[in-house]
């Protein structure tokens, strides 16, 4: 198909990584193996091929390091903007201490969701906008949501879902970051 791109996930995985890698080391032992002649020992051959796995090894590690670095990149410019969408909100106040948080769960689609709950104690109907923060067992941030839970009434609560924007491993914790009543 003329013009056609291989669709690109904005978070790449270290799995592809080592999977590249993996076949990278596989194909450099090949080589190795498949150079030798009938004047080489087995020892030789197989100090090639070791030299040969190194040097992948290297590769994948820079590779690793390299989708890691992009990782946090994207982590934290999702973080700038939803740090951008809280500061345009005209006349807001401060209401992290309005929202309660469930426990987070995974949705069909491997994404991680948390129910998210604001309380308005004030005498009107207010909209709330709530930065959640994904992070994993230790602290480490692996993803921002931003959300609206819109027209809550007067002394009453409204609830609304915040969902990972990609698919996140390990134990994860949602904490709330900021939030705006308006």
């Amino acid at each position: 198909m003329t013009g056609h791109r291989p669709h690109r996930t904005p978070y790449p995985t270290p799995r592809r990584a080592s999977v590249g890698a993996l076949t990278a080391a596989m194909a450099a032992a090949a080589l190795a193996l498949a150079g030798c002649s009938d004047d080489e020992s087995p020892s030789s051959v197989v100090s090639k091929a070791e030299s040969a796995a190194r040097s992948v090894g290297g590769e994948a590690t820079a590779a690793a390091s390299s989708l890691a670095s992009e990782a946090s990149e994207a982590i934290a410019s999702a973080t700038a903007e939803a740090g951008q969408k809280l500061d345009d909100i005209k006349g807001g106040v401060d209401a992290k201490g309005s929202i309660t948080l469930g426990s987070p769960d995974t949705d069909s689609d491997g994404r991680t969701t948390v129910q998210v709950t604001a309380e308005n104690t004030t005498d009107s109907a207010k909209s709330f906008t709530v930065q959640v923060n994904f992070t994993d067992e230790n602290g480490k941030l692996l993803d921002v949501a931003v959300l609206t839970v819109s027209d809550v009434p007067a002394d009453g609560s409204g609830k609304a879902t915040a969902r990972s924007n990609r698919t996140l491993s390990g134990e994860v914790k949602a904490e709330v970051a900021r939030a705006v009543r308006y």
